[in-house]
């Protein structure tokens, strides 16, 4: 498993494997991984020629009234997690490089982040679609991988993919926790 945080040098192995026309499978976390998050692993890994999971944890889909600094970060517990489950590439970007201080563009999908999460978390929808396309953009996968019970994200993910014509498809799986 190779760690890669830099956004050139992960746009850089994505090109190299892509002109070996290989399949790349792409699982997006925030860290502190668990079955839920192997599972869609294992789907990659089983499906694709090469697989790349992310670990960032994104402040844009956090509110002010919630706790971005407090939210659980192990990455050398997940490095070993990771480094049995057949992976090519964890991806853990530098936040400053993902989101400088002149970041001013962000990506909203309308009315399907108006209920449910997206009522009460206001922006939360915003930031994910934000980061999603962001690593869509840099990882450039063939296949994306989602847990369904996040049902909410998971349609909004789709449609954002759909209305931009990006070329990724987006396979919702069942999780296990």
């Amino acid at each position: 498993m190779k760690t890669i945080t830099s956004i050139e040098e992960m746009k850089k192995w994505s090109h190299i494997t892509h002109s070996s026309y290989k399949k790349i499978g792409f699982v997006a976390t925030m860290g502190c991984l668990h079955p839920g998050h192997l599972s869609l692993i294992k789907s990659s890994v089983t499906e694709c020629d090469a697989t790349v999971v992310s670990i960032f944890v994104n402040p844009i889909q956090f509110n002010p009234n919630e706790d971005f600094d407090s939210y659980p970060r192990n990455i050398e517990s997940d490095k070993k997690i990771l480094q049995t489950t057949g992976i090519d590439v964890l991806f853990n970007p530098k936040q400053e490089e993902l989101y400088p201080k002149t970041f001013q563009t962000f990506v909203v999908v309308e009315d399907k982040t108006n209920y449910l999460c997206g009522e009460s978390r206001p922006g939360f929808f915003r930031g994910v679609t934000t980061i999603v396309l962001k690593l869509f953009n840099i990882v450039n996968p063939n296949i994306a991988y989602f847990g369904e019970k996040d049902w909410q994200q998971l349609e909004v993910v789709r449609t954002m993919v759909h209305d931009l014509n990006m070329d990724v498809s987006i396979v919702g799986k069942p999780i296990v926790r």
